[in-house]
């Protein structure tokens, strides 16, 4: 039963009780397990997330707060910021790939004296503190060329893995403000908002599309010293958000300190 207040959620921790995911993630990359077998212990976790939560009276639950490693990086997956020495799979041993460095693969020069590599041979991404936690995500990438493409539907999907089970959810998205603001490689980040709005406004279509009303984008970028090229960028977004997919309401999450002179902005947004 619904309660009078509407209880929300804004992420569930998705380890798992007895630390499944970890131990299913070391069985994977030591070979001892498939990724059928992960993938489905993934699925299992998130079941019993959603499960628990009902359970428990939480009226608004959240889905897309799972990772296989860290939300940013799954963030750097959706949009196609996967550096070329990657390679061009966006499949699960590239994401590891960012994430842990990999082995397998070698490093090659060809005629033109130009470095390729072939497999997954290359190192981590870096990887830092979130803000001012003990939690750490791996930096995103960009060049002066970037473009952006809309890799991933994980969102997608794991809302409709939800709506299946009898859950009706509240996506969860890395605001696209923080992911560039975060990032490296480039000398002014948010330099390319404009390139990343249109691959959040296909992914939003997608979303209201499977059925999504609610959207939550978290961004704690609005915690930082006030910046005028952060709020420009902020406005930007979410006037083209509203005027590009209206039917898609978005709760605007941010945590980790006080808002202070980015106060005015963030109530200013064109947001529910």
């Amino acid at each position: 039963m619904s309660s009078l207040i509407p209880v929300a959620t804004l992420g569930t921790p998705r380890i798992g009780l007895k630390r499944e995911l970890k131990f299913a993630l070391e069985s994977y990359w030591s070979g001892k397990s498939d990724q059928a077998t992960l993938l489905q212990t993934a699925k299992d976790l998130r079941a019993v997330n959603w499960a628990r939560q009902k359970a428990r009276g939480v009226d608004i639950i959240p889905s897309n707060d799972f990772s296989f490693y860290d939300q940013v990086l799954d963030t750097s997956f959706m949009v196609g910021a996967i550096p070329a020495f990657y390679g061009e799979a966006a499949d699960l041993d590239t994401y590891f790939a960012m994430a842990r460095g990999s082995q397998k693969g070698h490093v090659e020069t060809c005629a033109h004296s130009h470095i390729h590599a072939t497999g997954h041979g290359v190192p981590a991404q870096e990887m830092t503190k979130w803000f001012d936690t003990n939690y750490h995500y791996m930096v995103p990438e960009f060049s002066e060329d970037q473009t952006f493409t809309l890799t991933s539907l994980k969102a997608v999907e794991e809302f409709l893995e939800a709506k299946a089970l009898g859950y009706h959810t509240r996506p969860v998205l890395v605001g696209p403000v923080t992911f560039l603001k975060l990032g490296k490689g480039v000398a002014n980040p948010l330099s390319l908002i404009e390139r990343l709005i249109p691959v959040y406004v296909e992914l939003l279509k997608a979303l209201a599309a499977a059925g999504a009303d609610w959207v939550q984008i978290d961004e704690p970028v609005l915690v930082l010293d006030s910046d005028a090229e952060i709020q420009s960028a902020l406005q930007k977004t979410y006037a083209a958000f509203t005027a590009e997919v209206p039917q898609i309401k978005i709760l605007l999450g941010t945590y980790f300190g006080g808002l202070g002179d980015n106060l005015e902005t963030a109530v200013n947004l064109p947001v529910a």
